[in-house]
């Protein structure tokens, strides 16, 4: 049986296309016990003709930690609508964009373009294919600037200083989308809509850094690591014993590669417009939660490699 989450007369955050608007609830209704409840809801500083009736899916309760969501959504909103859009293939090599595709990145010369969803690139391109690829819904998170600035020190560290991050983390991937989860499910109901999603996200992302990590997630310089990594968890001893996935043994440092990779595996599903503003929405949370505890996953010091290291990464 549906549960009301919201009530009359209260403020809440109600998502109105890709953004949060603060808004308050006019009236609740129920059409039978079986049904999901509706909430008429007043957009603060909009006219009467704007109310609208939404399900508890489309509101967020009034809390800090949603206003800050939603302030980060606005952000982005506009920082994507104002500036000048730039094809991956122009960006200095070690910015951010960069670490969407991290596999190789430090060779690479070019990627395909990030054009605009439904701007046409004037190339002799098959236009159905091209006009269905941009008509995709396409999602943006927004990553702190604190994550952004550990990407790229991560990103020097292993291709300019050749240090490794130290494996197995001591705070694996799966770890720390377990306790982002336990923290986040006590401000969310049971059986609600929220709950389901925050369910959905875990288990995701944790499937999609089980798939990735080894395919696009590795400089060319970890490879040699993973190899031998993989090894050690398979034989099972010592600090590896009970590691049976790259979800506990790599940590911090790659989930958030990962992360900012979604964009370009998102482009390659059919997820629809809704889901896509869901999962930002989640992933918006999780960074921000992530950017506090930066001191607790992610490593300190990154480990120094030998000559014999070097000369075994450069066949792979």
């Amino acid at each position: 049986m549906p549960k009301q989450l919201f009530e009359k007369d209260e403020k809440v955050l109600c998502f109105h296309g890709e953004l949060l608007y603060e808004a308050k609830i006019l009236e609740v209704t129920q059409d039978s016990t079986s049904d999901p409840f509706q909430y008429r809801v007043h957009y603060k500083g909009w006219k009467a003709s704007w109310d609208d009736w939404v399900e508890d899916d489309r509101l967020r309760k009034m809390t800090d930690e949603n206003r800050e969501t939603a302030q980060a959504l606005k952000r982005q909103y506009h920082e994507s609508t104002q500036k000048p859009i730039k094809t991956t293939a122009t960006k200095k090599r070690g910015q951010l964009s960069d670490f969407g595709s991290a596999r190789g990145s430090e060779e690479r010369n070019g990627s395909a373009p990030t054009t605009s969803r439904g701007q046409k690139r004037g190339r002799n391109a098959d236009i159905e294919d091209e006009e269905t690829f941009h008509n995709r819904p396409m999602i943006k998170i927004p990553v702190p600037e604190f994550i952004k600035s550990l990407l790229v020190d991560d990103w020097e560290e292993v291709t300019k200083n050749l240090s490794l991050v130290p494996l197995p983390a001591p705070k694996p991937a799966n770890m720390i989308i377990d306790e982002y989860f336990e923290e986040e499910k006590e401000k969310r109901f049971a059986g609600s809509a929220e709950m389901d999603l925050l369910e959905e996200v875990r288990s995701g992302l944790k499937e999609y850094f089980d798939v990735a990590l080894g395919r696009t997630l590795l400089y060319r310089f970890e490879r040699q690591q993973y190899m031998e990594a993989r090894k050690a968890w398979t034989e099972g001893k010592g600090e590896w014993k009970g590691r049976t996935c790259v979800g506990e043994v790599y940590g911090a440092e790659h989930l958030c590669r990962m992360i900012v990779q979604l964009p370009e595996m998102i482009a390659q599903t059919n997820m629809d417009g809704q889901s896509v503003n869901r999962l930002r929405e989640e992933m918006t949370k999780f960074l921000q939660w992530l950017s506090r505890n930066t001191r607790t996953y992610f490593t300190a010091d990154y480990e120094p490699t030998s000559q014999d290291y070097k000369e075994l990464s450069r066949g792979n």
